[in-house]
């Protein structure tokens, strides 16, 4: 009897297979958790990556077929790869929703497909959803009309090498570190905002020439680096002043919180999910608008006190974020899932 309380239950993570100049925060975060999971726990945590990346239809085939064969007691989908829940037993499968970035693809019928085999399909054919904040957990229920119950807010951690570094601010002339150049990073009214600013621009991402252009035009003093390793970012963060993040949509912001633990003033964006993620430790801003962008920028160099109210209520927000609370969350949703505790019948499917 003694013997059949104590066997654990296995748990598998599903990994996508990363491309080797593709993003790794999914899988880095995730291992992380594993890490830092309660050794007390009542489950064995194992992963599994797939043979094969994510693209076409033959590889995703064969994605779930492996994924068929590797599945055990407790299914954990880690993202990006939300099809093969369609091979797994939906009472005992998890998938991780980080945000829904693709229902915004410009061409409607591509826009369908990604609904169905990226959403509503998956949606179905598992018993719980964890996402990564509340802003993509309401867009989930709003495209899928699934039971609210069934979507679990878990953020992202923020990884231990982030740590509270001192810098002198320089006020006369900061150095601003803007990541990533995808269109929702806002990098054109950045730099408007920027204009006439005395400022350095960290650019962490690839500049294209109208890029180069736009920054000599406007006159910015800049430095711009890309595929930077995990400590090279680190170090870009402590070489800052600034982290201006006013990107127009975030599934969840983790610039946002890397800068807060590294103890520097964040400006971000007053939609989407960054107010949530940032707490009351970041300005916040319109993204749209040159303006407040350029307000907002100019409040937290000048105001000493504001600067540094928003410095230490983000280093306390960043807290929230730390692999051992999330592998706690992470430890009692499997509970439920183990334990057979799943929401009751979804409601119909938005067309």
């Amino acid at each position: 009897m003694m013997k059949k309380q104590m066997q654990k239950t296995h748990v598998t993570l599903f990994f996508r297979k990363p491309h080797a100049t593709g993003n790794f925060s999914i899988e880095s975060s995730f291992m992380q958790m594993l890490q830092n999971f309660p050794e007390y726990s009542a489950f064995t945590l194992n992963t599994y990556t797939l043979k094969n990346y994510s693209h076409g239809l033959m590889t995703r085939i064969r994605g779930c077929i492996e994924s068929f064969q590797q599945g055990t007691d407790i299914n954990h989908i880690t993202g990006d790869i939300h099809y093969i829940t369609l091979v797994l037993p939906a009472k005992r499968t998890l998938l991780t929703i980080h945000d829904c970035g693709f229902m915004r693809h410009p061409n409607r019928f591509a826009r369908q497909v990604l609904k169905f085999f990226w959403l509503s399909w998956p949606v179905k054919h598992c018993c719980y959803i964890s996402t990564v904040s509340e802003a993509t957990r309401r867009e989930i229920i709003a495209y899928t009309g699934c039971n609210p119950d069934k979507v679990i807010v878990i953020p992202t951690l923020i990884s231990t090498s982030f740590k509270k570094h001192a810098r002198v601010f320089n006020a006369a002339r900061p150095r601003i570190l803007h990541i990533g150049m995808a269109p929702n990073k806002n990098f054109e009214r950045h730099v408007a905002a920027l204009a006439g600013l005395s400022c350095e621009l960290h650019i962490i991402g690839q500049l294209k020439p109208e890029h180069i252009t736009l920054l000599k035009t406007q006159g910015i003093q800049y430095q711009s680096q890309c595929n930077l390793s995990h400590e090279e970012m680190i170090q870009a963060y402590k070489d800052s002043d600034i982290m201006l993040f006013a990107s127009t949509l975030e599934g969840f912001g983790m610039p946002i919180i890397e800068a807060q633990a590294t103890g520097r003033v964040v400006v971000t964006s007053n939609i989407s999910s960054m107010p949530e993620i940032a707490g009351s430790g970041a300005c916040l801003v319109d993204p749209f608008s040159v303006a407040s962008i350029q307000q907002g920028l100019q409040r937290v160099i000048e105001d000493t006190d504001y600067r540094n109210a928003l410095i230490h209520s983000g280093f306390d927000n960043a807290k929230r974020f730390s692999p051992e609370a999330i592998a706690k969350q992470y430890e009692a949703l499997y509970q439920r899932i183990r334990d057979n505790t799943t929401p009751s019948v979804a409601t119909p499917y938005l067309q």
